[in-house]
């Protein structure tokens, strides 16, 4: 009997020891779970630093993150928008340029149409001219003399021809853009040029293709002529 008297005193004390155990284990949960922040405070001084440290690092990556983030929004919105100048022409620029071609076909047409005139006289003029002879009842002489004109009226016509195929070979690289910008200004051009039936010994038609415009300014003096123009065949249709 006393043998097992002690065994089941060892075992109660066992018990007792497991539910002190566990009772400890708990309070340590607790504590742990509701208290990290001054236990951080009570660490050592060198795990300390550590910890400031990573947060410090964590920071810094994310501000980097966010930085590249913001440089490549930055630098596809940059690309987009000189993409879109790319594709576009400026009407200041535009105008130059057209105004350019305008003087290179004038400084064509000069040489061919004296070319044509001097081709003319060169053929005709070593013709034998018979006044008793006439060419369609009218004088050899006028009719010779007529065809060397029309040579040089022929000139006169080829050389814008010839000149704007030099300008183009000149910029094949901004074609597409001239031309597109060549279509937007002949709209304009249609859309805000005055009725042609309505013009008048006094009152002409001012520039009715937009032929002198060369930079902003020319074209809204175009536009003020145009304007003119209304008003005072406005007034002729009224006084009629």
């Amino acid at each position: 009997m006393r043998k097992w008297a002690l065994v089941l005193a060892g075992c109660k004390a066992d018990a007792v020891l497991l539910v002190v155990l566990a009772a400890n284990v708990a309070l340590l949960v607790i504590m742990s779970t509701h208290h990290i922040r001054p236990l951080a405070r009570t660490l050592p001084g060198p795990t300390r630093p550590k910890l400031a440290s990573s947060a410090r690092a964590r920071l810094q990556s994310g501000a980097q993150c966010r930085g590249k983030a913001t440089k490549a929004s930055n630098t596809s919105g940059a690309s987009q928008v000189s993409q879109a100048e790319q594709d576009s022409l400026p009407w200041q620029e535009y105008l130059t340029i057209r105004k350019r071609k305008r003087r290179w076909e004038t400084a064509v047409t000069i040489p061919t149409t004296i070319a044509g005139f001097v081709g003319g006289i060169s053929y005709f003029g070593t013709l034998e001219m018979d006044p008793q002879k006439p060419i369609f009842n009218i004088d050899p002489m006028f009719v010779y003399g007529a065809a060397t004109l029309g040579c040089a009226g022929m000139g006169y016509l080829i050389g814008p021809v010839i000149g704007s195929s030099f300008w183009r070979m000149t910029h094949r690289r901004a074609m597409r853009l001239i031309e597109k910008r060549d279509k937007e200004f002949h709209e304009h051009i249609v859309r805000n040029r005055v009725d042609p039936t309505r013009q008048s010994a006094t009152n002409p038609v001012p520039d009715y293709y937009g032929e002198k415009i060369g930079s902003l300014n020319d074209y809204r003096q175009w536009l003020r002529d145009q304007a003119k123009f209304r008003r005072k065949a406005s007034g002729f249709l009224a006084e009629d």
